[in-house]
């Protein structure tokens, strides 16, 4: 393991919830042998035994399953990313607790050389994957961990001397941390999500924001200076006196760390010295969105040292991501893309600028968040020619954009479906030669599905049985 904290400690420590985390950081602790003298897991109200606990308790974990209350005293907690820090569980825990904290805060403890931290409402898997690649077409060993799905501890035994953990890192997350210092550490965004989770707009702004917490004067922070809580974030680092790499796709910050498009070119300038990279229009994934994640991937592997030309190289081979504005085949001259990650307003109203203005038919919907639709309601109906709004959140969506055409006197038609099979199939029924048929929900999946994955996955279906048959309808 690299640069581990292999002599310090750890006590009796409890891990909170069952789930994949709960599991994995269980798993670890019995691996550290003396460091631990026991290891409790509680489980939650909702846990069961099942053929986890028994492994675990075979291993000597004590497993407390079917309730949120925690008894016992605990040198250190470790919380999975899924129960609020406001909840009567984890307050329960942290009352037993001298100290509680999240996964990565541990794996972070365990080995804390040579992290990459990237958060944001949205872009930052394709920005973390992206990051990956371009450290490794530069000879480094980066592996892409955190929200992303590889959990950090399930990689902390085997990671090797020198290697590059490329950790997203969700607001849940974040929320947790204390000592978490990444060398570089990138904002992509922050935009209304999971306010539900964390109370406010405010916390869950500051929950990103702690990415930033323990940065030093020789490392770098990479923020979009896109939305006005971002543009907030960089004032206050500035006041710290730390490197801040500001990134702007519309123009050139003029600072000495910036990155930006200049005629039609990805540049990053770092302390003065500018990088030009390649053109936005050679790379494979499109809209200003994706040139932004570029930017900022682009500036992580070069203040890491990865050589210009190889940047260039990662950036012309990165393909998109499986349920990101995924290409998925075309009929009769029109596209489909699924983009089922498209869970907030904020990533549709970006995935939009991918297509070209007045042949997009879009389908919008799934569980409703209760967001406001103002602002995608404008841009749907400023972009699009058919909006087929299905599921829990459709009729709410529908209204929105129905107003919005009165209102704006767009030509938009708005479409009511119950489900997202009717949904693709009266989308197919309306698209015309040139269009693209584009899933971007707005919406989580559970009204419908078990996750965004299922989602895309059927919509990839669909549009595969038209593409077979050599047919829209």
């Amino acid at each position: 393991m690299q640069d581990s904290n292999s002599s310090a400690r750890l006590g009796n420590v409890a891990v909170l919830g069952i789930g994949h985390t709960g599991e994995a950081v269980c798993r670890y602790l019995v691996g550290l042998g003396e460091r631990v003298s026991s290891i409790t897991l509680f489980g939650g109200a909702s846990s069961h035994e099942g053929e986890v606990t028994h492994e675990l308790e075979g291993l000597g974990v004590r497993c407390v399953l079917g309730t949120e209350e925690v008894e016992g005293t605990f040198d250190l907690t470790i919380a999975s990313p899924g129960i609020p820090v406001g909840s009567v569980f984890f307050q329960a825990a942290a009352a037993h607790s001298a100290e509680i904290i999240g996964e990565p805060e541990f794996a972070w403890r365990e080995s804390p050389a040579n992290w990459v931290g990237i958060t944001g409402t949205n872009g930052k898997t394709t920005t973390t994957t992206l990051t990956t690649a371009l450290l490794r077409e530069g000879g480094r060993v980066a592996e892409a961990v955190g929200n992303i799905g590889t959990i950090i501890t399930s990689r902390l035994a085997e990671r090797q001397p020198g290697s590059w953990f490329v950790a997203e890192l969700s607001s849940f997350q974040l929320a947790t941390t204390r000592l978490l210092h990444p060398h570089v550490a990138c904002l992509m965004n922050v935009t209304p999500d999971h306010v539900e989770w964390h109370g406010s707009m405010e916390a869950y702004a500051q929950a990103k924001e702690k990415i930033f917490a323990n940065l030093q004067a020789g490392d770098l922070a990479v923020v979009s200076d896109g939305d006005d809580w971002c543009r907030a974030v960089i004032g206050r680092l500035d006041a710290r006196g730390l490197r801040v790499c500001r990134v702007d796709v519309r123009q050139d910050p003029g600072t000495p760390c910036a990155a930006f498009v200049r005629d039609g070119r990805l540049v990053v300038r770092l302390d003065g010295a500018e990088h030009v990279l390649v053109p936005t229009d050679d790379l494979l994934i499109k809209g200003e969105h994706n040139e932004e994640n570029a930017l900022v991937a682009s500036a992580v592997a070069l203040e890491l040292g990865v050589a210009d030309k190889d940047v260039c190289c990662g950036l012309l081979a990165f393909s998109p991501l499986e349920h990101r504005i995924e290409p998925c085949g075309e009929v009769s001259g029109v596209r489909f893309v699924n983009d089922s990650k498209a869970t907030n307003t904020d990533s549709v109203e970006k995935a939009l600028t991918a297509f070209r203005p007045g042949n997009i038919v879009v389908l919008l919907g799934g569980h409703d968040k209760g967001t406001d639709l103002t602002s995608l309601a404008h841009a749907v109906a400023a972009r699009c020619r058919v909006a087929v709004c299905y599921g829990a959140a459709g009729e709410r969506i529908a209204r929105a954009l129905e107003d919005e055409v009165a209102a704006s006197g767009s030509g938009l038609e708005v479409v009511r479906e119950p489900h997202l099979r009717e949904a693709f199939s009266a989308a197919c029924g309306r698209a015309q030669a040139g269009d693209v048929v584009l899933l971007s929900p707005a919406c989580s999946s559970f009204d419908e599905f078990h996750n965004m994955e299922e989602r895309g996955e059927l919509f990839k279906h669909l549009a595969a049985e038209r593409v077979a048959a050599g047919r829209l309808c």
